[in-house]
């Protein structure tokens, strides 16, 4: 589980003082990654981004805005097409309350919207954000198929034959593109295996 310890050394790197509403703001996340009806996008799922980020952490322009990010990123998740949009509201929220200026607000923001896919990511920061969220394609193909199972639970509600049709989609897209991953350094460890889980899985949709 991510600590508590990682929790306050994130606010203090980002020059802001651990208090009592921080440290309520962090059981209030936990409580949510927790949620019965997560699957894949759980309190595992942020442990394992933490363990992706701290391999290109140094890369990062401003890493305890990308690591606040990173906490909030699937703060919210319902059935909604705006879990981003309300994650980056809550972030936004918090990191308000603890006295960052506009500025690191609204960056902290954009990083989270950037976890919808759906552009490239702008920016140093949004890139080593948007790779550590993708990591989970590049895993072993066990994880990777445990992973599939874990997103078709937190959809059960969807009808097989509209799951494969959208899946199918969203996995084409990321197979078209020149290159899945946008830091050299995931691109090196992580596209080949992401691009031939992909594949598998495709072939799978399409049996």
């Amino acid at each position: 589980m991510p600590s508590p310890e990682r929790w306050k050394a994130t606010w203090q790197e980002l020059g802001v003082p651990i208090t009592p509403a921080l440290l309520g703001a962090y059981e209030d996340l936990i409580a949510r990654y927790s949620e019965p009806h997560r699957k894949y996008h759980t309190v595992r799922h942020l442990g394992d981004c933490f363990a992706k980020l701290d391999e290109i952490r140094t890369i990062a322009e401003r890493p305890a805005e990308v690591e606040v990010a990173l906490w909030f990123h699937d703060a919210i998740y319902e059935r909604s097409t705006e879990n981003e949009a309300k994650s980056a509201d809550l972030a936004a929220k918090v990191v308000r309350n603890a006295g960052k200026p506009p500025g690191s607000i609204k960056r902290i923001s954009d990083l989270i919207m950037a976890t919808r896919h759906d552009a490239a990511p702008e920016g140093n920061d949004a890139r080593v954000l948007v790779d550590v969220d993708l990591s989970i394609l590049g895993e072993s193909p066990e994880r990777f198929d445990e992973y599939e199972r874990q997103v078709r639970e937190e959809y059960s509600w969807v009808p097989e034959v509209l799951f494969k049709r959208e899946r199918k989609k969203i996995l084409e897209e990321f197979l078209a593109r020149s290159a899945i991953f946008n830091t050299e350094q995931f691109r090196d460890r992580y596209e080949s295996p992401a691009r031939a889980n992909l594949e598998r899985s495709l072939h799978k949709l399409r049996g």
